[in-house]
């Protein structure tokens, strides 16, 4: 019996992962073609909008034989703004497979996904695609690698007049094998001493060292490709099958999943993507979420893009689509909790507002972004009741168009956009401490007091108790940390409060007059009150760009950068044209690309990710209108909260 293996294809946009995914598909004889992502033909590419866009948009499912192996091939998108696909599909991979180009090398986002698949505990094989492109430059890219990996990089083939359209991929050179030797030898004490020896060593051997060593995490294979010509894909599968570690291997036999794609089927409703790391499940099941909702599972299927076949059922280490799940969302666990590999790559950074273009169709939008959010949680989409707002959050321009033409494609619906507004967090500008005794009008009493201080960026929201169970019931004492990250959402200026340590220091509930809700009600002025006290810092997104263009423009682009109050490090030049690293806040950058675009005459190449929050400059000041009632006016939130009045009333 053959082994199954669960990888991810990821990569910088454009580096050719469709393609290479393709060219897999054709030479394991899944397909009868290759497709092609610029005539709308790849297989992975399915929805009506990436073949017009010719970019992915949302991750993709392909399975494939070779050999006796099985492998499924998750094709993630590559474009930053579309990276909560990619945060899904690394919760439930093996293994992933990088792509770099040769001409462009390790790019920002690239070293995103690398550091990703590190934190997810995953081995990794890269590729370094378009060998056959004019300027490619294969020695630089594997030293890009090196850096990259920590000198984990090893490459497993050679290419003959790379950048030349006739250039050939094709086995290990001599030179190449020595060099191979040495990069594996750095990795492997055994291959080392044998080197030393002048032993022979032979392939076979050399293959299983470096097959120990890839899925131990100590070691990267390298492959070089041209998926334009169908070049190094069989080396590529060999190494998917003789490196990564086997799926099903060490699976655990009780029930346990995890839904990672959702998409919505006009035949059958909502389809959901679920990866199997214990167990079986066989249509007609009857399966609980994490919010223990039950659903029934009528169908299931396998799918290579848009095709799909039936099946019974599908067990440990298999992905399948489950159909029926109508109460399920993307990330919901099935059965027992999988060993931890979430990771968050994405950040929504903008927001912005929605209205249809004819008021009758806004319960139809509603609806229709209530659907898309199911697909992409990172969307999140706001209503206020009391204004008949939408809006939404997203991580960059791009997936705004797409949100756009989703919209009126799927739905039928136009839809009008806000410009795009900065989305700022707040954090703790010192310590602080908030309490309320909430024990009237009876029946209730809940008394909470907490404290706030900052933390190191990047630390998130973080709860602690100080108090014992015999001063508050443990029960309440879980309430009050619900409550805590709920309120937390909207902090004193409308913005989610992170980098900020909560400490429950106090608490009191009565054995008669204590309602199960009461500490819902306490919890959110106590924390608002103690932010009030501490102060609070505005955060802004910092995105973190890569850029090239001709020498000559370099004092240009260095000044633009100063003027948006950038940072950069030191610029690299060769061949007449310069590399440059710079971090710079989102609010000034927003139309940095096409200014660059502009100033390099289209010659220039640059991209960019979400690199960290930072605190805004003094004076810097922007408010969130609040969404519900306010809990510091304590008189309509405690009707509120007590119901006697609705939140539009307020």
């Amino acid at each position: 019996m053959g082994k199954r293996f669960n990888i991810g294809i990821m990569a910088h946009v454009d580096a050719g992962k469709t393609s290479l995914t393709e060219q897999m598909l054709y030479l394991a004889g899944a397909v009868r073609s290759a497709g092609n992502v610029d005539d709308g033909t790849a297989t992975t590419d399915w929805m009506e909008i990436e073949r017009r866009r010719g970019i992915s948009v949302s991750s993709a499912c392909a399975e494939l034989k070779y050999g006796e192996d099985s492998i499924c091939i998750i094709d993630t998108p590559g474009h930053v703004d579309f990276a909560g696909e990619v945060e899904r599909a690394l919760s439930v991979l093996d293994a992933a497979v990088l792509v770099v180009t040769a001409v462009d090398g390790v790019e920002p986002y690239t070293e995103v996904l690398w550091n990703a698949a590190q934190k997810t505990g995953i081995p990794v094989i890269a590729v370094i695609n378009k060998v056959d492109r004019t300027g490619s430059d294969v020695s630089a890219v594997m030293a890009d690698l090196r850096k990259l990996t920590g000198g984990k990089a090893v490459r497993v083939n050679s290419v003959s007049m790379e950048g030349d359209p006739e250039c050939e991929v094709h086995a290990l050179s001599a030179s190449d094998r020595e060099d191979m030797l040495l990069d594996l030898a750095g990795i492997d004490s055994g291959i080392e001493e044998r080197l030393f020896s002048e032993e022979v060593i032979t392939d076979a051997e050399w293959r299983s060292s470096l097959s120990s060593a890839c899925r131990q995490r100590n070691a990267v294979p390298v492959v070089c490709t041209s998926a334009k010509k169908g070049q190094g894909i069989e080396e590529l599968l060999k190494a998917v099958t003789d490196f990564l570690p086997d799926s099903a291997a060490g699976e655990r036999g009780s029930l346990s999943g995890k839904v990672f794609r959702v998409i919505h089927d006009p035949a059958i409703g909502k389809v959901c993507f679920v990866r199997l790391f214990g167990g079986r499940i066989s249509v007609r099941d009857t399966l609980t979420n994490t919010r223990g909702e039950q659903n029934k599972v009528t169908q299931l299927r396998r799918y290579t893009g848009s095709r799909h076949e039936d099946i019974q059922s599908f067990n440990a280490g298999e992905v399948a689509a489950v159909c029926g799940l109508t109460d399920f969302r993307n990330g919901d666990v099935i059965g027992d909790i999988p060993e931890g590999k979430d990771t968050v790559i994405a950040e929504t950074m903008l927001l912005v507002g929605v209205s249809p273009d004819r008021e009758e169709e806004r319960p139809a939008l509603l609806s229709a972004l209530q659907e898309l959010t199911e697909e992409e949680p990172l969307l999140a989409l706001d209503y206020n009741s009391a204004t008949r707002e939408i809006s939404i959050r997203i991580t960059g321009t791009i997936q705004r168009e797409v949100v756009e033409d989703l919209l009126r494609e799927r739905y039928g619906l136009g839809a009008v956009m806000t410009e795009p507004r900065i989305i700022y967090k707040e954090t703790p500008a010192a310590f602080g401490t908030g309490k309320w005794a909430y024990v009237m009008p009876k029946p209730c009493w809940a008394i909470v007091e907490l404290t706030v201080e900052p933390l190191p960026r990047g630390s998130g929201l973080v709860f602690r108790s100080e108090i014992k169970e015999n001063v508050l019931a443990r029960r309440y004492q879980h309430h009050v940390e619900e409550s805590v990250y709920e309120t937390a959402a909207q902090g004193i200026m409308g913005w989610e409060v992170t980098d900020a340590l909560v400490t429950l220091t106090d608490g009191m509930s009565h054995n008669v007059h204590t309602h199960p809700l009461d500490f819902f009600v306490a919890t959110p002025v106590a924390f608002l009150r103690a932010l009030t006290d501490a102060g609070v810092t505005l955060l802004e997104p910092y995105i973190k760009a890569e850029m090239s263009a001709s020498e000559d423009l370099l004092g240009k682009v260095i000044g633009s950068i100063v003027d948006m109050r950038g940072e950069f490090g030191p610029p690299q030049t060769e061949n007449g044209r310069f590399r440059l690293e710079a971090v710079m806040p989102l609010s000034a950058s927003m139309d940095f690309p096409l200014r660059f675009r502009s100033m390099t005459s289209g010659r220039g190449a640059y991209s960019s990710a979400f690199y960290e929050y930072r605190p805004c400059p003094e004076g810097v000041t922007d408010t969130l209108p609040r969404k519900g009632v306010d809990p510091l006016d304590l008189q309509k939130w405690i009707l509120y909260r007590r119901s006697a009045i609705a939140d539009r009333e307020s």
